[in-house]
């Protein structure tokens, strides 16, 4: 009777963090260990506690930035190397059944839609701004890329959308959806939702689409990013979403890979406007569904639009800004500010220490907690460059930074830097272009 050769065991290795791969992203290696054998330091990086490791690999496989490997002891290594040297066929990872069904779910969910924000059938501008960035994702993912249209006599909108890269409109027209109210707007997107199953959502980060998509986020049980900069499709379908985290000290990318959709919210400005093909159509579908009004329990008594609006300044559209930050000194500076941003018919901005000091108002306000700007020429003036504040004018064409402070973070943006006292150099400024206008008015 001969006897059966034992059947060498694959060893499974042992977790390891890879030095300065790690990107804080949040822990998700910690809540993906199913024996709880990582931990976090301060700094949000993994501490793997080798003896409770069972080699599952979730962490490695959850990890966005590759900074997880399995680690194999000599013994183990010789191990490996003689079941190679033998042809031993790879022995088939055990299946886990919460992989599988976080596969089966998402591969339900394809598409990507763009909310068009809307009040009395005018859009907001950061929805063709989404329908541009949503159509370099839907390439990416190899979907199409949808308007959702909510509204009152809001059919124009959809052929507009097309004009912007949708391929499809999903538009719900009713009297119910003439003015915007979080329930009625919650239940058309979840029944939307529902009935079509879209990979990703974008909504601009207003004051109406941080309100809905926060609703439509805890309803349909997903994650939301709110406020990002930058977005962009991993290997794995995820949606990686860029934001300033930890008060804006470092920007983080966040992904949502266990459920669906993806939504993330993103600022006026923040993304290209496209170009509007002229001409261009695509699919209108038409859904009937309506809550019954007297379930909607918010009603519009009356709209008092703002009356001190035409006396305030747009920076989010302007061309042309002109920024004060603590550098200027006191309000009373601001003047030769107002006179270059004249010359330039442009608008005065400030950072956040200057609106904080009272020197101007929140609405002149640039950075993470005020306006995102993408002017055609952005001047920093007395500006040192926190990333707060970069956050919101780094994409402008052309940023000009001048600071008394040869090492300013700003300059590390700036296309043209100048060292040099702002009280002397803007009014040099000022003068020359001045200058040069009354010399081609001439010619």
């Amino acid at each position: 009777m001969s006897e059966t050769t034992p059947k060498i065991k694959k060893p499974r290795g042992r977790a390891r963090l890879l030095d300065g791969k790690c990107i804080a992203c949040g822990a998700r290696c910690e809540s993906s260990c199913p024996v709880n054998c990582i931990s976090m330091n301060e700094a949000g990086e993994p501490v793997v506690d080798a003896e409770k490791c069972i080699g599952c690999l979730k962490c490695v496989k959850v990890c966005p930035a590759q900074a997880i490997e399995m680690f194999f002891t000599p013994e183990e290594q010789k191990i490996l190397d003689q079941l190679a040297a033998a042809g031993a066929a790879p022995q088939a990872e055990d299946e886990d059944p919460e992989a599988a069904a976080i596969a089966k779910l998402q591969a339900q969910y394809r598409g990507v839609w763009v909310f068009i924000e809307q009040a009395d059938g005018e859009a907001a501008k950061v929805s063709w701004e989404l329908l541009g960035k949503g159509k370099e994702l839907a390439a990416k993912l190899g979907v199409g890329l949808s308007a959702v249209v909510i509204g009152h006599k809001v059919e124009p909108l959809c052929h507009e959308a097309f004009k912007y890269g949708a391929e499809k409109a999903y538009l719900l027209d009713a009297p119910l959806y003439a003015d915007y109210r979080t329930q009625s707007y919650l239940e058309a997107m979840c029944h939307l939702i529902g009935q079509h199953k879209p990979e990703v959502i974008l909504m601009g980060a207003t004051g109406m689409g941080r309100d809905l998509a926060g609703a439509v986020a805890t309803r349909v049980g997903t994650g939301l990013t709110a406020d990002c900069t930058g977005l962009d499709i991993d290997d794995k379908r995820n949606l990686m979403q860029t934001r300033p985290a930890f008060g804006g000290n470092i920007m983080a990318t966040i992904m949502c890979d266990k459920y669906r959709p993806q939504m993330s919210t993103v600022r006026p400005h923040v993304m290209q406007m496209p170009e509007p093909l002229p001409g261009a159509t695509g699919q209108i579908i038409r859904d009937s569904f309506t809550t019954p009004e007297d379930q909607v329990l918010a009603k519009v008594l009356e709209i008092i639009r703002d009356g001190d609006s035409k006396h305030k300044v747009d920076i989010g559209g302007a061309e042309f800004i002109v920024s004060g930050g603590r550098g200027m000194m006191g309000p009373e500076n601001f003047g030769m500010l107002e006179e270059l941003a004249k010359e330039l018919n442009g608008v005065v901005g400030a950072s956040r220490s200057a609106v904080d000091a009272g020197w101007l108002g929140h609405d002149r306000q640039v950075g993470q907690t005020g306006k995102t700007v993408r002017p055609k020429i952005y001047i920093a003036c007395g500006i040192s460059g926190a990333i707060q504040h970069l956050v919101g004018m780094q994409d402008a064409d052309l940023i000009i930074a001048i600071n008394r402070d040869k090492d300013a973070p700003i300059f590390e943006v700036a296309h043209y830097g100048i060292v040099g006292d702002l009280f002397q150099v803007v009014p040099v400024l000022t003068r020359k272009i001045r200058e040069l206008k009354a010399r081609g008015k001439k010619q």
